[in-house]
This record gives structure tokens, C-alpha cells and sequence, in this order.
């Protein structure tokens, strides 16, 4: 009877381990100590590209807030006072929210309703912070990614979009 139970329950077990599939968008995140001591983390979900073109049919949109990553809004966090291309943000949670510009200009909002769903309910009125920088092209990278360097660059890789902003 024993053998036919622990038969049973590692068949069921192997049939729930192989019928999950990996989530579309996984979380990630990453998180550095700069040369300054300031610690920097961001928390995000790693959307896919998928044979689909960003900006025409897949975010981020000209012109529309995005929460730069999938499902929850990214968290960006950093645990002193910062600047952030050279303007002022205070310790504490951030949601990170971008705004890409026809003209290749993303600007990079930090708000201060870091936890929400999208950016269905981003509220311009609670921006702690927006700075304005130049996107380019960088290297493919399928799935979005987040890094983060001793110096303070902070960038961001999805498609062939390279967005990079210093923290100091």
C-alpha cells in the first residue's frame, strides 16, 4: 500500500513540475554598489520581443508613459540621496516609468507610487523626478534587461534600444 501512495504522489508531483510553463515575462532584478556607496537596486519583469516590433506593435509607444518592463511597475530604489543626470532625488522607492520620444529622447520618471499594476493608475502629480536623455542602439537583446555599473550608469537594453541615465 505504502509503494502505491509514493507511487501515486511522485506521479502527480512530476505531472505539476512539468505542466508549469515558464512566465512570459519573468521577474529580475539587479542591484549595485556604487564607487560612491550608494546602493541601487531595480526590481522589474523582463518582457520578450518576440518577433514583434517595439514602438509599433509593442511598448514602449511614442508619446506614452510606459512602465518600462511588464505587469508591476519596475522599482527603482536607492537607499541615499542621489542625483540622477545631475538633479536631485531623495532616498527611498521609486516607480520607474519612461516616456520615448519620436526623436529618440526617452525621459525617465520616478514616481512616488512605486507599487501599482502597469501603468494604468501612473499619476503625473506624483513624479518625484523626470530627466530627459538620449536613447541609441545597442546590441539585440531579446528579452529587456536592466544594468548597473560601480560608476552609476544605469541602462537599459531591449531590441536593439540602448537608454542609459547616470546616478551619482
Amino acid at each position: 500500500m505504502k509503494s502505491i501512495t509514493v507511487l501515486l504522489l511522485s506521479g502527480l508531483f512530476m505531472m505539476t513540475a512539468c505542466g508549469q510553463k515558464p512566465p512570459a515575462s519573468p521577474p529580475a532584478s539587479v542591484k549595485e554598489t556604487l564607487n560612491s556607496g550608494v546602493t541601487v537596486s531595480i526590481n522589474y519583469s523582463q518582457p520578450s520581443v518576440k518577433g514583434r516590433t517595439i514602438g509599433k506593435d509593442l511598448e514602449p509607444m511614442a508619446g506614452k508613459v510606459w512602465r518600462t518592463g511588464a505587469n508591476e511597475a519596475t522599482v527603482f530604489e536607492v537607499d541615499k540621496d542621489v542625483k540622477v543626470e545631475g538633479q536631485a532625488l531623495p532616498a527611498g522607492k521609486y516607480g520607474l516609468f519612461t516616456l520615448m520620444g519620436e526623436d529618440g529622447t526617452w525621459t525617465i520618471i520616478f514616481n512616488k507610487t512605486w507599487k501599482q499594476w502597469g501603468a494604468f493608475n501612473y499619476k503625473e502629480a506624483d513624479d518625484a523626478l523626470r530627466v530627459n536623455v538620449k536613447g541609441g542602439k545597442g546590441d539585440f537583446s531579446e528579452k529587456m534587461t536592466f544594468t548597473i555599473d560601480k560608476s552609476g550608469k544605469v541602462s537599459l537594453a531591449w531590441g536593439d534600444h540602448l537608454v542609459s541615465f547616470m546616478v551619482n
